[in-house]
Formats: structure tokens, sequence, C-alpha cells
């Protein structure tokens, strides 16, 4: 791996303990972290139609590996979901703590996130680099939407830098495990990838965004979301 890769698996990581440091001067309300939520889902929906699903076609791989492979995915992201609603249905609710089931989500999201982007890397071209960029879009206002009334300065941002961290480890882990590998191996873990991500776009962070009274900007931001990531891979492809 070289140098310019390994600056840009660092700037989703200081990226997310950007946004950490910025909820110390900002506790955004319920609603306004909704709409953090729909930017949020809007810049992954991009990611997976402008980049890793046509990256996963241009590996040319064996098609019924990769529908397998999302298959996985997809079963491995049920099994958490159950998991997380049973974390849920067994703690206190409180209205201003973070759910469990949030948080754990939003770490495999980030995980999720940094193993892509060093796939990306492995697969070569833009792909990596494009994928860096967008998806520290997403962690920021991911970061963001996490603070709550009882959950704000240090603690916040001891939250957010573990973000940061996680996705800067699974970044190496993805692209020292992937490097070298067959089309094959690497569109298989993009596809494994792809189902995970869509799983945390449809059943956590569009559901939670939608746990709170709706106004027609919500469409907007989600919108957004998804242009300022089409605008980061065209102008990167420029």
């Amino acid at each position: 791996m070289n140098l310019t890769h390994f600056y840009y698996m660092l700037i989703p990581a200081l990226v997310s303990v950007t946004g950490g440091v910025l909820a110390l001067i900002w506790q955004p309300s319920r609603y306004i972290r909704s709409l953090i939520q729909h930017f949020a889902a809007g810049v992954v929906l991009a990611a997976l139609a402008v980049e890793l699903f046509p990256e996963i076609s241009r590996e040319h791989a064996n098609p019924w590996a990769l529908l397998a492979a999302f298959a996985l995915g997809t079963l491995f992201m049920f099994v958490l979901k159950v998991f997380t609603e049973w974390l849920e249905a067994n703690e206190e609710p409180h209205a201003d703590t973070l759910s469990k089931g949030l948080l754990i989500a939003t770490f495999i999201d980030i995980a999720v996130d940094g193993f892509i982007i060093g796939a990306g890397f492995a697969a070569g071209g833009e792909t990596g680099s494009v994928l860096a960029l967008g998806l520290s879009v997403e962690i920021l206002f991911l970061g963001l939407a996490l603070t709550s009334a009882n959950s704000q300065g240090w603690h916040i941002v001891l939250i957010t830098t573990a973000l940061g961290l996680t996705v800067l480890l699974f970044a190496f882990l993805g692209n020292w495990l992937l490097m070298g590998a067959s089309n094959h191996v690497i569109a298989s873990a993009l596809a494994f990838s792809a189902a995970a991500l869509l799983y945390l776009v449809t059943e956590e962070l569009l559901i939670e965004a939608h746990e709170v009274e709706e106004k027609p900007s919500s469409m907007l931001i989600l919108f957004g979301g998804f242009l300022v990531f089409w605008a980061i891979q065209l102008l990167g492809a420029a």
C-alpha cells in the first residue's frame, strides 16, 4: 500500500473525530438528527448505485459467486437485526439516550465502510479514493446523528474517535486481505458489503430517521446526500 492510499484512508477517521468535536459546540435536535440521517442515507445509496455496484460489474466475477456473497451478507445482517432487537428489548427505554441497537449498527456500518474503502483500493483505479471521500461525508453526519441530550461533551467525542479508529482499522484490513486477490474474491467481498450497506440504509438509518414527524424537506436532504457523493465521483473521474 502506497502513502497516497494511507492518506485517503486517514481522511474518514479524521472526519469522524471532527464530527465529535463539532458536537461539543452543537447538539442538534431530534428533527435535525433525522435530517442528518436522511443525508447520510443518501450518501450510502449513492455509494451503492454509482460506485460499488459498477465496480462489482467491472470485476467480471462469476455471477453465482456474487449472488451467493450478496445473500450471505443479507443473512449476516438479518442475524444482526435479531440480535440488536433483542438488545433493545432488554434495555430500559430512555428518550434521550443512545439506543444500543443503533450504536452497534453504526459501528458495524463504519466497519463495513472501512472494509469497502480498503477493498476499493485493492480493486485499483479511482474506486478507493472516491469511496474514501464520499463515505467521509456519511461518517461525519453519522457522528452528529448520534448526539443526544445525555450523550454530549467528551462522551460523544470518545464515540466518534472510536468510530474513526474502526474505519481506519477495517480499511487497512480490507486492503490487506484483498490486495493481490482474484477478481472473483474482490467482487464477492464487495457484494457482501453492498448487502450490509443496503440493510443499514433501509432498516436502520431511515427507520430511525422516521421516528420523528417528517416534513417535505426530508426528501430533499436525502437526495442532497446522493448528489454530494455523485458529484465527488463525477469530479474525481474528470
